[in-house]
């Protein structure tokens, strides 16, 4: 009975045409307005904006002609090592003698370069086709270093032409002089294997530590140089390490992909 009291006295009342309608309040308005900007920005970014992602990968510095390994055309005993390690040749040097039954052969380096690792040790008994050392063929002094990064086969299709490149050099401390800059000038199209990279290297090692997840693609990187740098190379450090760099030594690559748009990967 009490609601239908009510219900009565609500049909009797007078309508309040006249008074304005209220749709929501000042602070529903504000939150309104700044959740549509925000979807708006989002679209506007998903559209046009990019994401930029990195792949790191093991790296090496060397000179752009790579190394060699020099193997002894015969067995016997080496009798006298006649090359230094670090010491520059030319092309039909001699790094070694080994005596066998037919008299002593000496074991000429292949092409001009410098050792970079000897092998071989007086009185060592080595066979046909042992490894006696690496030499690294570099033509001048002063030729520049280059870094081979060697990158991981599904990634090396992402990676642009001339891609920023930062690389962590194991003997220089990056907390302190940063990492080194360079850009990439070369993708190698096929994925290399354990024989082909110690080809290169003149290190054996190195091929099976960078094939043992699957075969790589090797991508050559040109160092940036910079006159203001001990190195001869820019850093992202002010100076730079107080020292020059040396090759065959080991770093780790950060290689710039290409930016993506968020939309084709936001979008199913």
């Amino acid at each position: 009975m009490q609601f239908r009291q009510q219900a009565l006295a609500k049909l009797q009342s007078p309508e309040e045409l006249d008074l304005p309608v209220r749709f929501a309040r000042p602070q529903g308005w504000l939150v309104l307005s700044v959740t549509v900007l925000a979807m708006a920005a989002a679209s506007v970014w998903a559209v046009t904006g990019s994401v930029a992602s990195t792949v790191d990968a093991p790296a090496v510095l060397t000179h752009n002609q790579g190394s060699y390994l020099l193997q002894s055309p015969v067995a016997g005993q080496v009798t006298a090592v006649v090359a230094k390690q670090g010491q520059r040749l030319g092309a039909d040097a001699p790094v070694l003698k080994v005596r066998t039954a037919e008299g002593e052969t000496v074991v000429r380096t292949v092409d001009a370069g410098r050792v970079s690792a000897l092998a071989a040790t007086v009185g060592q008994i080595i066979r046909t086709g042992a490894d006696v050392a690496a030499v690294e063929k570099v033509a001048h002094a002063d030729d520049p270093l280059y870094a081979t990064v060697y990158v991981p086969a599904e990634s090396a299709a992402a990676i642009p032409a001339h891609a920023a490149v930062d690389l962590t050099v194991q003997s220089v401390p990056a907390q302190e002089y940063g990492v080194l800059r360079g850009h990439v000038t070369s993708v190698d199209r096929a994925a290399q294997s354990a024989s082909q990279i110690a080809a290169f290297l003149g290190d054996s090692q190195l091929g099976e530590q960078f094939t043992k997840d699957g075969r790589p693609v090797a991508v050559t990187v040109s160092l940036d140089e910079s006159a203001a740098t001990e190195s001869g190379y820019a850093w992202s450090s002010a100076e730079g390490p107080p020292f020059s760099l040396s090759s065959m030594t080991m770093a780790t690559g950060s290689v710039r992909l290409a930016d993506q748009h968020p939309v084709d990967w936001l979008l199913p």
